[in-house]
């Protein structure tokens, strides 16, 4: 395209970003000023504020365009034109970035809400892939108990069962460590790491994400099916029910971000195949914080709370259904108004 061309066509998203910034520059002034000069331009504020809401995307289009005013070898004076824009752009993007903490509260009261509800496919093919197997291992090892035996050695077996015999004072995991502070850092290392096997198993054309799924809806399955079957069904459903709701569910979340990952490797568009990668690893990312923190609340919940025996078990599978009732209340209904 011809550097006249390219200019006619694009010229009214240039003047619009110019507007944009301009609107954006006088949004902030206002909100520097008292109270009553504020109320007296309510109006440029709300331009401001509808400015804003255009402007990540016509960000997008101005570094584009200098991209191909670059590439192009198109003249020095659109060149710098575009540059300037591109450069107030980003300045303004990181002068009004918010503080951590407000940027934090909206992320979790917003954002990862969204992004688990925007991915929905994924999200959906991810509870499948994981809980599927689980069902038809635990309904496999009920009509043939021996079965466990493919998936965990006798050995494991054993150590299982004694992990959740109810005469422990302490549930759950052999402890190798004697504080619940110590435990909590163990499961978070354990936990995280399979979360993020899961995630990055989607670089392979999303078969490592889909195999870290049904291995550990199998392994979860068939330990749920022997021991309700030995007679352990309170200890162990007692420990497993309260942490499970953010664990189970994490596990499921990273591997709809693997999914995703997979998705755009085998079905790149128009893009090369690492860019379609890179950019749906960006957009997963939403799902990877959101993940790694339910995987640290489930740490805390595993350490501090399931492992201990105290509680009658009416009180851990109250707690644990509340926990589950809070989390898909959480990832379905917040930011809908927003979405």
């Amino acid at each position: 395209m011809k550097q006249e061309a390219f200019e006619t066509r694009y010229r009214d998203t240039w003047d619009r970003y110019e507007d944009c910034l301009q609107a954006l520059r006088k949004s902030r002034r206002a909100g520097a000023r008292t109270t009553a000069q504020t109320n007296r331009e309510t109006t440029g504020e709300t331009t401001g504020q509808t400015m804003g809401r255009e402007f990540p995307a016509l960000y997008r289009q101005i570094c584009h365009h200098l991209a191909l005013t670059r590439a192009r070898r198109y003249s020095a004076g659109l060149e710098q034109r575009l540059s300037r824009l591109a450069l107030d752009g980003h300045q303004h993007l990181y002068r009004t970035r918010l503080p951590f903490v407000t940027a934090f509260l909206r992320f979790f009261a917003r954002d990862f809400p969204q992004a688990f509800r925007r991915h929905w496919r994924f999200t959906l093919a991810a509870h499948l892939v994981f809980y599927l197997p689980a069902v038809g291992m635990a309904t496999g090892v009920l009509l043939k108990p021996d079965l466990i035996y493919s998936m965990i050695s006798p050995a494991d077996v054993a150590s299982l069962e004694s992990m959740y015999d109810p005469e422990n004072r302490r549930l759950g995991r052999e402890r190798q460590a004697d504080t619940d502070l110590m435990m909590f850092g163990f499961y978070i290392y354990n936990n995280i790491s399979i979360g993020f096997q899961t995630f990055a198993g989607g670089l392979l054309f999303g078969v490592g994400s889909v195999f870290y799924l049904v291995f550990n809806g199998i392994y979860l399955g068939a330990v749920a099916a022997h021991l309700t079957a030995a007679g352990f069904v309170e200890t162990f459903y007692t420990f497993v029910i309260a942490h499970g709701a953010f664990e189970l569910t994490a596990i499921a979340i990273f591997g709809a971000a693997g999914l995703k990952l997979g998705y755009s490797a085998i079905v790149p568009g128009r893009k090369r195949r690492w860019h379609a990668i890179r950019d749906a690893a960006l957009q997963a990312l939403p799902l990877v914080y959101g993940g790694t923190f339910m995987l640290l609340v489930a740490a805390f919940v595993e350490a501090f709370w399931s492992s201990t025996s105290w509680p009658p078990a009416g009180v851990k599978y109250a707690v644990g259904a509340v926990l589950w009732a809070f989390v898909y209340a959480y990832l379905l209904l917040p930011g809908r108004d927003e979405s």
